[in-house]
């Protein structure tokens, strides 16, 4: 295997540059879903080459229930620095397994907390996707489910809004139930466990994700400003999610960001940067990483079968 098996717990750092830029140059829909694509790559491949160091650590270890011949000098010589790597592996992937473990158990309960919060809620009428709920503190929320959601609004919200900033409200959040970004915020909160260096890729994904709506919101009242002021004014009023983890109107981060962008020109739709510009650069560069990633845990893999197909009776 050799340094092979190392790179892809490395090729992360590629795209670090790309998680900047593409929140200042590519359309938030592109942005959000080629960051969520690059963060599980990196981290399928960073994770999977952990777990070839586990397989040679663990040959190591008396009574495991390996063979005894995945521990031969054969095997252990297709490892650099095979007696450290081997066993620290072992506590980094068991670490890992569990952030991961307790990310996912944390997302659900969150989900369905709220969903039982409101079972009590009657709907503004039978088609509705509107639960408003009796409560001064200002918040709203997308909160996905079947058949397709419903957007969460507490009445404190809605007192501090005017009619025009309550549509961009119900318009915000209903783009983030209709691109279902629950998704990508949770794969990349996953890819972000795995690798700690994917953590950049994770904040900007919060981002894009929030721009996205923005975006949509926009298009559908037609009017940027009502939207910019409705998050303005949201920001200045709300606290937050009365849950972690839910996608909040106005959740705590770059909101001025958000609210300068949607006071410009809607951002080009293209669907891939010139190789000529920074952000095409950087976006080649990440790309190339997360090749070179699946290149390095790929011939890894292959490698370690090889060594112990030939060292052991299988």
């Amino acid at each position: 295997m050799g340094v092979f098996v190392f790179l892809p717990l490395v090729f992360p750092l590629t795209a670090m540059p790309v998680a900047r830029l593409a929140e200042q140059h590519l359309h938030p829909r592109l942005a959000t879903r080629l960051l969520t694509a690059l963060a599980v790559v990196l981290a399928v491949c960073s994770t999977l080459c952990l777990g070839l160091l586990v397989v040679v650590g663990t040959a190591q270890l008396p009574g495991n229930p390996l063979p005894d011949a995945w521990s031969d000098p054969e095997v252990r010589a297709a490892l650099p620095y095979d007696e450290v790597a081997g066993r620290t592996a072992i506590a980094v992937l068991c670490a890992v397994a569990v952030a991961c473990a307790a990310t996912l158990w944390r997302h659900r309960a969150v989900h369905r907390a709220a969903h039982r919060a409101l079972t009590a809620l009657p709907r503004a009428d039978a088609s509705s996707d509107i639960a408003v709920v009796p409560d001064p503190a200002p918040y709203a929320y997308a909160l996905p489910g079947t058949p397709r959601g419903r957007v969460v609004v507490s009445t404190g919200m809605l007192d501090s809004l005017d009619a025009r900033e309550r549509g961009a409200l119900v318009a915000h959040e209903r783009a983030h139930l209709a691109g279902r970004h629950h998704r990508f915020l949770l794969a990349v909160r996953l890819a972000a466990r795995a690798n700690p260096l994917l953590r950049p890729l994770q904040d900007a994904v919060a981002y894009t994700a929030e721009r996205w709506a923005d975006e949509e919101a926009a298009r559908a009242l037609g009017d940027r400003r009502a939207v910019a002021r409705a998050i303005g004014r949201a920001a200045l009023v709300s606290r937050g999610t009365p849950l972690p983890v839910l996608t909040g109107f106005a959740a705590p981060g770059p909101v001025p960001r958000r609210v300068a962008a949607l006071l410009g020109p809607a951002p080009a739709d293209r669907t891939w940067p010139p190789a000529s510009t920074v952000v095409g650069l950087a976006v080649w560069t990440a790309a190339m990483g997360a090749a070179g990633s699946a290149l390095s845990s790929a011939n890894a893999t292959v490698t370690l079968f090889l060594v112990l197909k030939a060292a052991t009776a299988i």
